[in-house]
Formats: C-alpha cells, sequence, structure tokens
C-alpha cells in the first residue's frame, strides 16, 4: 500500500537530496574535462547541465530501478543519459528559431551566454553524450542486450517518435490558441513532447534489472503511471505559465499566452486544469497501489519514492 502524501514526504524529500548529489557529481564526471582545446564549448556543456532543474527523470530511474531490484549504478547512468537529453533539449527549445527565451533556471539561457552557434553545438554535444553513458553502461555489469534496449528505449522517446516529434507539433500550433478546441490533439501532442521521455525514464529502471524479465501485468502498471505523471507535469506547467512569476519559476512566465499557444489552461481555465493535474495524480498512485498488490517483489521503498515523485510533480511551484 502507498503511503499518504504526509507519511512519505519527510522521508522522501531525504531520498531526494541525496540522490540530487549523486546525479550532479555523475553528470559533472560524464562531461568531457580538459581533452581537446573546445574549452569554451565545454563551459557550455557544463553550464547547461549542471547546477539547476528538478532532475525529474533522473529520480524518476533511479525510483524505478530501486522498485524493480535494479542494478543501482546502471540506473544512475540511465539517469545522466535521461539528464543530458533534457538538457540538451531545453538549449534547442530556447533558441530564437524556437521558442526564443532568455531564461533558463534563473540564469541567461545558453545561447545568451554563450552565443547561438556554441548553444547549438551544445544541443548535438549533450545528445551524443548521452547515447555514449548508455553505451558505456557495460562497465556496471549490463549486457549488451540490456544496453542496446537502453539505447532503444531513450532513442524512441527523444526523437520523431517522442520529444522531438511534441515539439514539431508544438511550433506548428503557435498563434492556434483561439482556434484550438479540442483536448486530444493537446493530449496527443504532450504524450511525445513531455510524456514520452517521463515514461522512458520508468522504463529505463526496467532495462537496468539483473533479470530482464517482468510480468506483464506490473509492467503496464508502471508505463501507466508514468502516463498519467508526464500528463499531469505538462498540466501543472502549463497552470504556473499562467500564474506563477518569472522569479520563482526561473524561466519567463506568461510565454504560452504571448505566443498564443493552446493549453490546458487557454482551453479548460485555471481551476478545471488543476483538477485535471490531481485527478492524473489519484490515477498514477492508484497503478502504483496496483502494482504493489499484484507483485509483492516489488521494492516497497522504490514504490514510495515513485509515489513522492508525482507527489513533486503534481505539487510543484516551479
Amino acid at each position: 500500500m502507498v503511503l499518504s502524501a504526509a507519511m512519505r514526504s519527510l522521508e522522501h524529500q531525504a531520498w531526494v537530496e541525496q540522490q540530487l548529489i549523486r546525479i550532479e557529481k555523475a553528470i559533472e564526471q560524464a562531461l568531457p574535462q580538459g581533452e581537446l582545446t573546445a574549452t569554451r564549448l565545454f563551459e557550455a556543456l557544463a553550464y547547461a547541465s549542471l547546477g539547476g532543474g528538478k532532475r525529474i527523470r533522473a529520480l524518476l530511474c533511479l525510483a524505478s530501478g530501486e522498485s524493480l531490484g535494479a542494478n543501482p549504478e546502471s540506473c544512475l547512468q540511465a539517469a545522466v543519459a535521461l539528464e543530458m537529453i533534457h538538457a540538451y533539449s531545453l538549449v534547442h527549445d530556447d533558441m530564437p528559431c524556437m521558442d526564443n527565451d532568455v531564461l533558463r533556471r534563473g540564469k541567461p539561457t545558453v545561447h545568451i551566454a554563450f552565443g547561438e552557434a556554441t548553444a547549438m553545438l551544445v544541443g548535438d554535444g549533450l545528445q551524443a553524450l548521452a547515447f555514449e553513458v548508455l553505451a558505456g553502461m557495460h562497465r556496471t555489469g549490463l549486457s549488451a542486450r540490456q544496453c542496446l534496449q537502453a539505447v532503444d528505449v531513450l532513442a524512441r522517446a527523444s526523437g520523431p517518435r517522442g520529444m522531438v516529434g511534441g515539439q514539431a507539433i508544438d511550433l506548428a500550433l503557435i498563434g492556434e490558441a483561439s482556434s484550438f478546441v479540442e483536448l486530444e490533439p493537446l493530449q496527443k501532442m504532450h504524450q511525445l513532447k513531455t510524456g514520452a521521455l517521463l515514461q522512458a525514464s520508468v522504463q529505463l529502471g526496467l532495462c537496468c534489472r539483473a533479470s530482464e524479465a517482468l510480468e506483464p501485468e506490473t509492467d503496464r502498471l508502471l508505463n501507466q503511471y508514468a502516463k498519467h505523471l508526464g500528463l499531469a507535469f505538462q498540466v501543472i506547467d502549463d497552470v504556473l505559465d499562467a500564474s506563477a512569476t518569472t522569479d520563482s519559476l526561473g524561466k519567463t512566465a506568461g510565454k504560452d499566452q504571448a505566443q498564443q499557444k493552446p493549453t490546458y489552461v487557454s482551453l479548460m481555465g485555471i481551476g478545471p486544469a488543476r483538477e485535471l493535474a490531481q485527478s492524473l495524480h489519484k490515477q498514477a498512485l492508484d497503478c502504483l497501489d496496483q502494482a504493489a498488490h499484484g507483485n509483492r517483489a516489488l521494492g516497497r521503498e522504490g514504490l514510495e519514492h515513485l509515489a513522492g515523485l508525482a507527489d513533486l510533480i503534481v505539487l510543484r511551484q516551479r
């Protein structure tokens, strides 16, 4: 049985803080340092990927792996790869040819701090490094088959069938808020743009198991948990963009409305959007409860951390 939010909050927060230190150190170790003369590029890679962010994707991977009895070091490397893909996507999204934003994680975006050409190379470099990290997971004891499976999961989630495809749809919808009235196409876009990588975060925990087999129903429930969570994440993002300040977000607030993008807030209003996020949060937790009852071999602490991350996503203020 997954604990209530109040019962798990303190223990979960301590776990999050410990994992954030591990994740930051592992990302730093994975970045190139002094190997070539491209020191400005290396500085920009660190600027884009270190010292900020909620690390939700990495934390989901670690918690998923913990619930499944996966190799902790393998999961940490997968978490690094996820954060590199996420950081690359933010660098490219912020550029003038995309969202043209000047603030990210409370500091100037990479193209503002280092120039557009370097920002493009930073995104390209982080994407390549992510797959280099996954390919190297054999050093943590994973089989070649498991490494290949991990590469496949992340490539699909971050490519045209996932994040990149969702971003393309998002760009096509700029200026369409007033004429866009259907929730289903909006949901589909966000399942690709945001949800695919969050689902991959949970799936990568499965890739790092010593035993690759998992009961189909448990697999389905964990993936459904991630699907609900991915959509809830975007709904809350839309709510915060419309209601929070730039200082509290660490990025430009009100950008969706300024660009006339269709959002859950523009289609539903802030109140109903919050209610939708709460409903998705409950459905995600129900999936964890069902998985726990259906498979006693799942790690209780890992499931509690997955539940705590669901709380963090829906209750966050930035």
